[in-house]
């Protein structure tokens, strides 16, 4: 093992690196839990087709995915991944409860005008998520700079 990778393994077990990732992967597990508890209602609107509910199972799958992920590695692209997942859940809600926009192919319209528990913690889970992840991405990289010097 080179002397830069056990650098990198060290970096990312210092506390913060490691408090970092608890957090990241607190915020997608929440995301991930209110999508799976919120999915069965939102599929009854269209029980055949593509569906919200079944969006929402795969926006679970994701966050869950990428949260183990970051857990385990805690790199770069991990934190990417983490703010890909988070910051687009993120986008998504806020779109959908401010913007009515139409049935996109065999993508539902899923204009929702109001907030509502679990609407609210999903989507500040999912804000802090993308923030974090972009943090941690950042610390990755600063450090990343540092050891090149």
């Amino acid at each position: 093992m080179s002397s830069e990778m056990r650098t990198l393994q060290r970096a990312r077990r210092k506390p913060m690196d490691i408090v970092l990732r608890l957090l990241v992967v607190a915020a997608l597990v929440i995301d991930a839990i209110v999508h799976l508890q919120l999915a069965p209602g939102y599929q009854l609107a269209a029980p055949d087709g593509i569906g919200q509910g079944n969006l929402f199972r795969l926006e679970a799958a994701a966050a869950l995915v990428v949260g183990l992920y970051v857990l385990v590695r805690g790199s770069r692209p991990a934190y990417a991944a983490a703010l890909l997942v988070a910051g687009s859940a993120f986008v998504v809600v806020l779109l959908y409860r401010y913007v009515d926009i139409p049935a996109i192919g065999p993508i539902p319209s899923m204009y929702e005008p109001v907030w509502f528990f679990e609407k609210t913690l999903s989507a500040i889970a999912e804000g802090l998520g993308a923030v974090l992840a972009a943090v941690g991405f950042l610390r990755q990289r600063r450090g990343i700079r540092k050891r090149r010097r």
